[in-house]
C-alpha cells in the first residue's frame, strides 16, 4: 500500500475517533462539568494510567520496535518468534506494573495534586482504582498496533479507538440516564457513591480494553497467531533494550515535566467558588484534546506511514531517500497545522462554549484553549523530527532536545506557581508550554 493510501486510511480512522472523542468529552462535561471538583478528580485519576504507561513504555514501543521488527523479518520464521517473545514480555511487565500501580493509587493521586480537600482526594483515589487497569490495555494496544505498523497494516491501529469512544459514550449516557447531569458541580464530592464511581470510571476502562483486544483480530488477518513464549534469552532483545535506554530517559523527563504542570495547575482548585470559575486540570485536558485533533488526524497519520519507509531506507543505507521522505512529510504537516492553529485560535471561545454553558466557565476554558493552540505547529515539527531520529536509531538526540524543553518548562511552571493568580494560572501554563515547544523544535532542527 502506498504512503498516500496508508495515510488516508489512518486519517479516516483518526477523524472518526476524534469526532467521537469530541462528542464523548462534550457528554462528559455535561455529566460532571469542567470547572468542578469532581471533574478535576476524575481528570487526574483517568490520566494516571496514561502517565504510568508513558513512564515504563511510552515512546519506547514506537521508537524502537518498528525498526527492530523490520529487521526481524529477515529471520527464517519471518520474525514471528521475535514477536511472540516481545508480546509475552510486554504482557508480564504491564500486568505487574498495573497491579502495583493500583495498590499505590492514593499515593499516586497525592503526588499530582496540592491543596485538595480530603474528600476530593478520596474521590480521585476511588476513580483511580477503576481507571488504573487501563494501563495494562494501553500497553497491549500499543504493542499489538506497532507490530501491525511494522507489517504495513496501518488501518486497525487508528480505527480501534473508535470502539473505545463508542463504549465510553454509552457509559456516559448510561450515567446520565441513571444519575442525571451535573455540569455546575451541584453534586458534592462527598456525595459520590460506589455505583456512580464504578459506572463513570469503569466504562472508561472497558473502552480502553475493547480498543486493545480487537486488534488480535487484525493480527489473524495478516497471518500472525500469537502464542506465549517465555524464552527471552538469546532472542535478540538486547539491541532493542539498548536503543530504548535514551527513549526511556526522554519519557521520564517528560513525565517529570507533566507531573510538575499538573501539580501547579491543581493549586487553582483551592480558590474556586460559586462566583469565580477557575480553569484547572479538567480544562487543561479538554484543551489538549482539541490540540490533538489536527495533530492526530494529519501529523500522526503521515508520520506513522513515513516512519516505516524511513526505517527501511536507513536499513538499506539509503539516507538520501530517507531525507526526501522527511521533507515530503514536513511540507504537509506544516501546511495543515498552520491552517488548523489559526482556525482554533480564532474559535477558542466559541468552541469553549460548546463544553460549558455559563459565561465565566466559557471564558476560563477559552483562555486555556487560546494559548494552547499556539504550540500546534512546532509540536508537529518536533514529532516529525523525533521520527527521523528514531528511524536513524538515534534515541539520544531526542532525549537531549526534550530535556532542554522540559527544564525550561519546569523552571517556568515553578515561577508561575508563586507569581500567577489562580484565575490565570492554567492559561499561563498553556502559554508556557507553547513557547517551550517552539524552543524544542528549533533545537531539534539544529541537531538534525
Amino acid at each position: 500500500m502506498s504512503v498516500a493510501k496508508s495515510s488516508l486510511l489512518m486519517a479516516g480512522g483518526t477523524i472518526a475517533s476524534r469526532i467521537l472523542g469530541f462528542i464523548r468529552t462534550v457528554v462528559l462535561a455535561l455529566t460532571i462539568g469542567v470547572t468542578t471538583d469532581a471533574a478535576d478528580a476524575f481528570g487526574v485519576a483517568n490520566q494516571l494510567p496514561n502517565n504510568v504507561y508513558a513512564i515504563i513504555a511510552g515512546g519506547v514501543l514506537s521508537a524502537v520496535l518498528v525498526p527492530q521488527i523490520v529487521k526481524a523479518r529477515s529471520h527464517k520464521d519471518g520474525g514471528l518468534g521475535y514477536i511472540d517473545r516481545l508480546l509475552t514480555l510486554a504482557i508480564v511487565v504491564f500486568a505487574a506494573v498495573t497491579v502495583i500501580s493500583t495498590i499505590a493509587a492514593p499515593f499516586l493521586i497525592s503526588i499530582y495534586t496540592t491543596g485538595w480537600s480530603p474528600a476530593q482526594l478520596a474521590l480521585a483515589s476511588a476513580f483511580a482504582y477503576w481507571c488504573i487497569p487501563q494501563l495494562f490495555f494501553y500497553g497491549l494496544y500499543a504493542m499489538l498496533g506497532e507490530v501491525l505498523n511494522a507489517r504495513s497494516a496501518f488501518g486497525p491501529y487508528m480505527w480501534a479507538p473508535v470502539l473505545n469512544n463508542v463504549v465510553g459514550i454509552i457509559g456516559l449516557i448510561s450515567f446520565l440516564v441513571v444519575f442525571g447531569a451535573d455540569p455546575v458541580g451541584a453534586r458534592s464530592v462527598e456525595s459520590w457513591g460506589p455505583d456512580q464511581i464504578a459506572l463513570l470510571a469503569g466504562s472508561a476502562t472497558v473502552g480502553v480494553a475493547s480498543q486493545a483486544l480487537i486488534l488480535f483480530l487484525s493480527w489473524k488477518k495478516i497471518g500472525i497467531n500469537f502464542s506465549l513464549n517465555f524464552s527471552w534469552r538469546g532472542v535478540g532483545l538486547r539491541p532493542a533494550m539498548k536503543a530504548a535506554t535514551w527513549t526511556i530517559g526522554m519519557v521520564l523527563v517528560s513525565q517529570v515535566g507533566g507531573l510538575v504542570q499538573t501539580f501547579v495547575a491543581s493549586r487553582a482548585v483551592a480558590d474556586r467558588s460559586e462566583d469565580l470559575a477557575i480553569a484547572s486540570i479538567a480544562a487543561m485536558m479538554i484543551a489538549w484534546l482539541l490540540f490533538m485533533l489536527p495533530h492526530s488526524v494529519v501529523t500522526v497519520s503521515i508520520a506513522t506511514a513515513y516512519f516505516t519507509k524511513m526505517s527501511e531506507h536507513v536499513h538499506d543505507k539509503r539516507i538520501d531517500l530517507m531525507k526526501i521522505d522527511l521533507r515530503a512529510a514536513l511540507r504537509v504537516v506544516v501546511l495543515v497545522n498552520v491552517f488548523s492553529s489559526v482556525a482554533l485560535i480564532l474559535l477558542s471561545y466559541p468552541v469553549a462554549r460548546v463544553f460549558v454553558g455559563e459565561y465565566p466557565s466559557t471564558v476560563a476554558l477559552g483562555n486555556v484553549l487560546f494559548t494552547t493552540m499556539f504550540g500546534l505547529v512546532p509540536f508537529g515539527l518536533v514529532f516529525m523530527f523525533q521520527k527521523a531520529f528514531f528511524a536513524l536509531e538515534d534515541t539520544r538526540t531526542p532525549f537531549v532536545f526534550t530535556t532542554i524543553q522540559i527544564a525550561i518548562h519546569i523552571a517556568g511552571s515553578i515561577t508561575l506557581f508563586f507569581t500567577m493568580t489562580s484565575e490565570f494560572l492554567v492559561m499561563s501554563l498553556a502559554g508556557l508550554t507553547s513557547a517551550t515547544i517552539l524552543i524544542q523544535a528549533l533545537v531539534a532542527y539544529l541537531f538534525l
